[in-house]
């Protein structure tokens, strides 16, 4: 199957970039190339893509909008985001996840790492950096914010092995990470982050990340041990 990718930067050298690199891999094509964040909603509709690569900070409509309105559209439903950022300090990262990005890279991510992470999100994966994430969410989150993620229910309605899952799955760590930590198979870990996702009424993992520090279950600081509270 070939994922059909939406470049959307307000950089013509940077999409250039990232357009050779993308046709370059078997399995991938370029559908459609942004410059701004309106671009990018429009020609995801109309070039039919997968995913969308999308800069964060962009004119006429940022990325963080773009997604907003693509996360919104029932007939882009399919469509994921991966999202960029220059920095992984950037606080609009947090944003972009309740937006309804499904992860982020920074920019000086190596090219194989592009491709790999194209590869996780467009399969329905979700993906996040542990260090950038658990530090850009504790930051942001100890702050009120408006835009909190609303989900059908909190964390404790989840069993403890759940919610063990949930705070891996907040620190970052992949379904192969998650099963070796707590000695299940990459199946059962899959099988735990799925149901946990249905309790909570998440659409993906990156929500779930945002629930599992706003709900105060991840607090700042160095991953614990797996079950420690």
């Amino acid at each position: 199957m070939t994922i059909r990718v939406l470049l959307a930067d307000d950089q013509t050298l940077v999409r250039a970039a990232f357009a050779m690199l993308v046709e370059s891999a078997p399995d991938m094509e370029v559908v459609g190339q942004a410059g701004s964040g309106r671009a990018a909603v429009d020609l995801a509709r109309s070039a039919r893509a997968d995913l969308v690569v999308m800069d964060i900070r962009m004119p006429d409509l940022d990325g963080i909008e773009a997604t907003r309105l693509l996360a919104a559209d029932e007939d882009l439903a399919g469509v994921k985001v991966l999202m960029l950022t220059t920095y992984d300090t950037d606080e609009h990262v947090v944003e972009a996840l309740r937006a309804g990005a499904s992860g982020f890279l920074v920019k000086d991510t190596r090219p194989a790492e592009l491709l790999d992470a194209i590869r996780t999100v467009a399969a329905g994966d979700s993906l996040l950096s542990p260090g950038p994430t658990a530090r850009l969410i504790a930051r942001v989150l100890r702050a009120p914010d408006d835009t909190a993620l609303s989900c059908g229910g909190g964390p404790d309605g989840l069993s403890g092995r759940e919610r063990q899952v949930l705070r891996l799955v907040a620190r970052g760590l992949n379904n192969q990470e998650i099963a070796d930590t707590l000695g299940l198979s990459p199946l059962t870990a899959k099988t735990h982050v799925s149901r946990i996702m249905g309790k909570l009424g998440a659409r993906d993992r990156a929500q779930l990340v945002i629930v599992a520090y706003e709900s105060g279950l991840v607090a700042p600081g160095p991953p614990g041990p797996a079950g420690s509270p």
